[in-house]
């Protein structure tokens, strides 16, 4: 399956194949600064998974991450791995904005204190345990 979405005004557009390798809600501080709100709800896929079209902007918001963006509206699209292994996908920028739900919460060690987790997700104070 083939599922679309892009940007706020258009100029950037993707498509993700196939499943998702998980979708999780990150509340790291670094996520908060980055999408501009307490959380990033976001699917994560293999990067030969996605297909983007128009003209993105990269910033490199740690050594690992680059977080990628419409240069015309600026709607932060993704977290791209700099490795070139994954990309985590904002689940507000599909077509499709209940495609994925969310299975888990992590970096809780750094959420917003404003924020109630009461969804009965599992919850990791930092990353998944390997």
């Amino acid at each position: 399956m083939i599922r679309e979405g892009g940007c706020l005004c258009g100029a950037v557009r993707f498509e993700a194949e196939g499943e998702p390798l998980n979708v999780r809600i990150c509340h790291c501080r670094i996520c908060q600064k980055a999408m501009g709100s307490p959380y990033f709800a976001r699917a994560q896929f293999d990067q030969k998974a996605l297909t983007v079209t128009g003209d993105t902007g990269r910033y490199a918001s740690s050594e690992n991450i680059d977080r990628v963006f419409c240069k015309t509206c600026g709607t932060r699209l993704f977290a791209w791995r700099r490795n070139g292994t994954l990309a985590g996908v904002a689940l507000a920028t599909f077509d499709d904005r209940n495609a994925f739900t969310p299975t888990e919460h992590i970096w809780v060690s750094e959420k917003v204190a404003w924020v109630t987790l009461d969804d009965g997700l599992k919850q990791y104070q930092t990353t998944i345990p390997a």
